[in-house]
Parts: C-alpha cells; sequence; structure tokens
C-alpha cells in the first residue's frame, strides 16, 4: 500500500509528535496547579455548579460522572505522566493499536478538562491542541510509515490556523491594511514578554515590513504546503521562523509552539526513513473513515473562514474535532490595566494606605520588567487583560477573585506573585482601579529604570468587605 504511507516524513512525525506531547505535558501542568482558585469546588466558577447547568451532550467530559477536586487532580496529574510518557518514546514500545490508545488518553482526560473549564479555558489554543491532538492519535507509531492522509490533515489544520488569522486581519482592523498595527501591539497585547519593550521601540518602517511580511506568511505561504518538496518544506520552514519570532515578541501560552510542531510536520527532514511493513488493513480502513469525518466536518469552518463575517477560535462540535481559528482581528491603541489593592484600615479614610496585589505575568508595578511564561499558560493574567478592556468580560468571576482576596484564600493567592497581606491578617476592604499604562521611552527608561508609565483613569471596583456572616463563616 505504498500509496497510503509517506515513508520519508518518519523523521517529521516523531518531530511532532514529541513536540506535541511537550506542549501537552505543559497544557496539563498548568492544569494542575491552577484549577483550584479557578474551577474547583470552591473557585471563582465552580465545575459542579456549571455541570447542574450543562448536559453531556453539549460538553463531554468525565466529571459529568463525578467531579471533586481530588479527581480532577488526579485526571491532570495523570494527564501529565502519560504525557511525560509519550514524550520520552512509550508509544514507540508499543503495537501500533497500543500506541493509538497511548495517544488517545491524553486528548479524552484534557477533552474532559477543557469542557468544564468554562470562561478559563475559552481560548483558542485549547481547540488547537484538542484538534490537533485527536490527529496524533492516526499518525502510528514504528511499525507503520506516517499515513499520507493523516499528514494533509495535519497541513490542513496548519493552513486554517494561518490562513483564518491572515484573512480577519485583512477583514478586521484597518491597521493591518495600513500596515501599522505593530505601531500599538507590542504595548497593548494580552502579556508582554521580556523582549516587548524593545520589539515596540524597533524604527517605525521595519514595523510595516513585519506586518508585510506577516501578511505574505498568512495569506500565501499556506497553499504553498500543499505542493510537493522542497517547496512545502520551505514553507513550513518560512511559517517556523514567523512562530519563533512571535515567541521572542510576546507570551501566547503554546498557540505559537503548537504551530511550529504542525509546520515541522510538513518539513521533510533529509534522514533515510527505516524499513517498515506495510499498514495493516484495519488501520488502513479506520484512518481513511477518520479523514472522510473530518473532512465533512470541515464545512462550517470553512464557511466561516470564508464569510465576511468570520468568527476567531469558534468550535463548532463539542468535540472540538475541526474549529476556526484566528487572533488579532482587532487592535487595541491604548493599554489599560486592571489594579487590585487591598487596605487594613475599616473603614477606609482619605489616607488609608492601600496595598497593590502582583501578579505574575501581567503588568503591574511599572518597575517590574516582564517576564517569559509562555508556553505555560497563565490564565488569571490574560482574563485580567480581557476585564481592563471591558467589566463585562469579567462580570462572572471578578466579584468572586474580590471575595477571595478578601478571605486571603490560600489557591488564589498562588496564582499571584506577591499579596501585600500577612497568611494570618487579610484585608478589610479591596478596591480595583484603572489605570492607562505606556511604554517608557529610552530616556525614561534611564531616568527611572521603569519600563511602564502608568496614568490614573477611574475607579474600577469601589471599597469592598465580607459581610460579618461571610467573614465569620
Amino acid at each position: 500500500m505504498e500509496w497510503f504511507t509517506a515513508p520519508d516524513y518518519w523523521l517529521s512525525r516523531l518531530v511532532f509528535q514529541r513536540a506535541l506531547a511537550a506542549i501537552y505535558l505543559v497544557a496539563f501542568l498548568t492544569a494542575a496547579l491552577q484549577f483550584r482558585a479557578l474551577i474547583g469546588e470552591r473557585g471563582m466558577l465552580p465545575v459542579p455548579r456549571y455541570l447542574r447547568l450543562v448536559p453531556f451532550r453539549r460538553a463531554p467530559s468525565l466529571f459529568h460522572w463525578h467531579y471533586s477536586d481530588r479527581f480532577f487532580a488526579l485526571v491532570a496529574w495523570s494527564g501529565c505522566a502519560v504525557s511525560a510518557a509519550l514524550l520520552a518514546g512509550a508509544d514507540s514500545l508499543l503495537p501500533l493499536w497500543g500506541g493509538m490508545l497511548l495517544w488517545l488518553v491524553p486528548w479524552a482526560l484534557y477533552l474532559s478538562i477543557v469542557n468544564v473549564g468554562q470562561t478559563w479555558y475559552s481560548f483558542g489554543w485549547e481547540s488547537l491542541l484538542l484538534e490537533v491532538g485527536f490527529l496524533a492519535v492516526f499518525l502510528g507509531n514504528d511499525e507503520v510509515a506516517p499515513p499520507v492522509v493523516v499528514l494533509y490533515l495535519l497541513w490542513w489544520i496548519l493552513f486554517r490556523v494561518e490562513f483564518g488569522a491572515g484573512l480577519i486581519k485583512m477583514r478586521g482592523d484597518e491597521c493591518w491594511r495600513k500596515l501599522t498595527c505593530l505601531d500599538h501591539h507590542h504595548e497593548t497585547q494580552p502579556m508582554p514578554g521580556p523582549l516587548s519593550w524593545f520589539f515596540h521601540h524597533l524604527p517605525k518602517p521595519l514595523h510595516r515590513v513585519e506586518v508585510a511580511a506577516n501578511h505574505v506568511t498568512q495569506l500565501v505561504v499556506p497553499w504553498l504546503l500543499f505542493v510537493p518538496h522542497p517547496v512545502s518544506t520551505a514553507a513550513a520552514s518560512v511559517m517556523t521562523v514567523t512562530q519563533l519570532w512571535l515567541v521572542l515578541s510576546g507570551n501566547f501560552a503554546w498557540l505559537n509552539w503548537l504551530t511550529i510542531a504542525l509546520a515541522l510536520s510538513a518539513v521533510r527532514f533529509p534522514a533515510d526513513p527505516p524499513d517498515t511493513p506495510d499498514a495493516p488493513l484495519w488501520f488502513v480502513v479506520v484512518v481513511l473513515a477518520v479523514a472522510a469525518l473530518l473532512v465533512a466536518l470541515s464545512y462550517h469552518p470553512v464557511v466561516n473562514m470564508i464569510s465576511r463575517r468570520q468568527v476567531m477560535n469558534r468550535s463548532f462540535d463539542p468535540l472540538h474535532l475541526v474549529n476556526t481559528y484566528g487572533a488579532f482581528g482587532s487592535v487595541s491603541r491604548v493599554r489599560f490595566e486592571v489594579v487590585v489593592e487591598g487596605t487594613a484600615d475599616h473603614p477606609p479614610r482619605e489616607d488609608s494606605e492601600w496595598r497593590e496585589y502582583e501578579f505574575k505575568g501581567k503588568p503591574g508595578d511599572p518597575r517590574h520588567w516582564p517576564r517569559q511564561f509562555a508556553p505555560y499558560h497563565l490564565r488569571l493574567d490574560w482574563l485580567m487583560w480581557f476585564a481592563a478592556l471591558s467589566p463585562a468580560y469579567a462580570g462572572a468571576w471578578f466579584g468572586a477573585f474580590v471575595e477571595r482576596l478578601l478571605e486571603n484564600d490560600r489557591d488564589t493567592l498562588k496564582l499571584l506573585r506577591r499579596s501585600p497581606f500577612p497568611a494570618d491578617d487579610p484585608p478589610r476592604y479591596v478596591r480595583a482601579r484603572l489605570f492607562r499604562y505606556r511604554y517608557t521611552t529610552w530616556r525614561e527608561l534611564r531616568e527611572t529604570g521603569a519600563c511602564w508609565d502608568r496614568t490614573y483613569v477611574r475607579e474600577y471596583l469601589p471599597p469592598t468587605r465580607l459581610t460579618e456572616t461571610a467573614r465569620s463563616g
């Protein structure tokens, strides 16, 4: 069955699988370390409450049968263990069917998490990981050469990620068409990285070149993925370099790294393939049946992609098998940040000392230089960026977040870089204020040592306290 397999891509498969396993590991680790405060039994958006409102058919998940924080932790840490085993090559030690089942485990576990994650798991890279992870089940292991149809389906995902993002930009904000979006984006993106300040201060003509190159990479290069080698390899290499540029300029969780993994699956590495037997008939039948299903499910994502009313990052089925993607259809010109503060005074006075909570990734103290966290995903920090855009984005969880700060909730404080209050002495009041942030200039950086300058805009949440009943409870 020479038509069914592509032996020359055996090393491409290996590199892709190990990269995907590493990303799975980060995703499960993120879930294990953050879930209690976000969606745990006492979390801001508790899973048990969500499960009472949403039926299994809309959000398939193991947690419909049972939920407890201990069970969620078991699922997340089990996902870490299986991902680590796949990263070490455990699938190659099993028969073909065993390797497929092993790859199915992290997909099923992560699907269970995403489908109860609510707002905290509403990012496009969650669906992307599930879509890619499902296809990885059918790539096979050392017992068979990579199936051509699965490789093409992986490249089809990469095409939709890049081309969809390119279209949403051209249809969305006029600054993409004028090549001026990067005059603002490095400063206003959700979570800057340690080099974002320097990217922002690149000469404006170079920003124009960056945007133009991005358009070429997203709107032209993806078509070349389906041209025979070496053109397809060159196209995938261009996408990889572009994604590495994005890795250096900001923190976008594992979006860039997963896109790189997809691109590497299209690179034909110069290595002689090992001898492998023909694919068994049952494997051929299963792969072709799955391919037919995924092609059929591609209808709605394609219709959305070519529509003038294109939407970004949407799933069209509860299993997240085929989705639509896109990023930054519009770019903010001004950066706002919500600064959360607490005081020990009761009641607060005009001269009260308000102490600021520091987040791990989102800008706070103007002197605190951003750090590199991606591919690790700081979910609270990302949602705080949306909260600054509009209180409507935070309506479901911000009040619960403040309540837990007033309680000095241990799990919530673990999500922060620093709490200004001792563990046994919580604040009496918490408030939130909205500030405008901008990058300092080179001169301001030399004089003050601060990478940000901030200006007070307005009150975001007035001083709030726990009721005596809640405090005593």
